[in-house]
């Protein structure tokens, strides 16, 4: 055969194995982050929608829930919830921008990935230190 035939690269769809040797900029990983906390939110809400309805049936039924959130699988489940909300609303805001033509060169684009990867991670310890009773 010749050298052409076989050196023929593929196009069409990107294979996971092609996907792992590719190094995405800063911004690229926080879309996909993006997408992610979407969908993971998407996927909690019947738990959080039953924790819902199981508060506010009655007192007893709240005490039950106070309890069952209480441990720690269930903090974190919550904590998961709570970075998805905080990182897909941040990344929400920094693509309202860019809708408007603001920070939309790279080095700007850089910029506003790592605020948004601060503020949701930030805010998201914030959130786990009073989840977890330390103040």
């Amino acid at each position: 055969m010749s050298e052409v035939v076989k050196n023929k690269k593929r196009y069409g769809v990107m294979r996971l194995t092609d996907a792992l040797g590719y190094r995405l900029p800063l911004a690229g990983f926080v879309s996909i982050l993006h997408r992610a906390s979407g969908l993971l939110m998407f996927l909690l809400l019947p738990f959080v929608l039953y924790l819902l309805e199981q508060s506010l049936q009655s007192e007893v039924s709240f005490a039950m829930m106070h309890i069952f959130a209480s441990s720690i699988i269930v903090k974190l489940v919550l904590l998961a919830l709570v970075w998805a909300y905080l990182h897909h609303f941040s990344a929400g805001v920094r693509h309202l921008f860019m809708d408007f033509h603001v920070g939309v060169d790279k080095d700007s684009g850089r910029r506003s990935a790592v605020a948004v990867l601060l503020i949701s991670l930030g805010l998201t310890a914030l959130v786990a230190l009073k989840l977890f009773g330390v103040f």
